[in-house]
């Protein structure tokens, strides 16, 4: 190469962080919080379904991102009825759609936050998650998910 394009650097932009996927709100009961959720939101949901690496059943409202997620405990030992039987019902955690999963984990471990174990497991929809502690990401639970999978 000669002259000024010896020191070139080309940048490339990689987006990390698309969007807020959804907001997941544990519940003791969907038939009870549903409902609820129609009322406020103004819509019916858009979808219903077992997580079993989770022990959830999940509702969706929406479509896309910006979704609200109600998951409910389907056995006393998953990590949904922890959370309950300690705070409650409530918001559970914020899921941020990535492109890469790999990368964004390497990303969040590399500026000192913890992943959950499993590090990566499927997730509602057969997205790929992972989950990291929130110990380590200001007392929120945050998902990452990777785009792919059902909508």
């Amino acid at each position: 190469m000669c002259g000024w394009m010896d020191n070139l650097r080309v940048q490339v932009y990689v987006p990390r962080v698309n969007k807020i996927d959804h907001i997941g709100i544990a519940v003791n009961s969907l038939a009870d919080a549903v409902p609820v959720f129609s009322a406020l939101l103004g819509s019916n949901v858009s979808g219903t379904e077992d997580v079993p690496s989770e022990g959830v059943r999940v509702a969706f409202f929406g479509a896309g991102t910006g979704r609200v997620e109600l998951l409910e405990a389907t056995g006393p030992d998953s990590p949904v009825a922890r959370f309950l039987a300690r705070r409650g019902e409530g918001v559970h955690h914020l899921c941020l759609a990535v492109v890469d999963l790999e990368a964004a984990l390497e990303r969040a471990e590399a500026a000192g936050l913890r992943a959950l174990e499993p590090r990566i497991r499927e997730g509602a929809g057969g997205h790929r998650v992972a989950f990291l502690h929130p110990g380590t990401t200001s007392g929120v639970l945050i998902e990452l998910s990777e785009a792919g999978g059902a909508p």
